[in-house]
């Protein structure tokens, strides 16, 4: 009796340890389609994404709010399970804006 409640116990700390681990972690948009990546964008209006092995970067909607004066949402491509990706990033202008 005194095992299998120490299993159990054991078996619910690691469950609690894998979630934990798991609820932290980025999304990887090279597991996730280019329509996937997207999705995940728009839905959640801006996202931090896995992009490489030891980058990361936040994407945003091309049109909404997300971006911080005087930033706006800029293309950029993205590698993804089935190819290059068209997404949102906050960058400067490129031109420069009346005062």
């Amino acid at each position: 009796m005194l095992a299998k409640i120490q299993t159990q116990a054991a078996v619910l700390t690691a469950g609690a340890l894998l979630f934990a681990a798991t609820a932290d972690a980025r999304p990887d948009s090279r597991a996730m389609t280019c329509e996937q990546t997207q999705l995940l964008i728009q839905r959640h209006r801006s996202v931090v994404l896995t992009t490489g092995q030891n980058t990361y970067d936040r994407y945003v909607r091309q049109f909404g709010n997300e971006c911080d004066w005087p930033q706006v949402p800029r293309a950029a491509y993205i590698k993804t399970r089935d190819g290059q990706c068209l997404v949102y990033r906050c960058q400067e202008p490129l031109f420069d804006l009346p005062n």
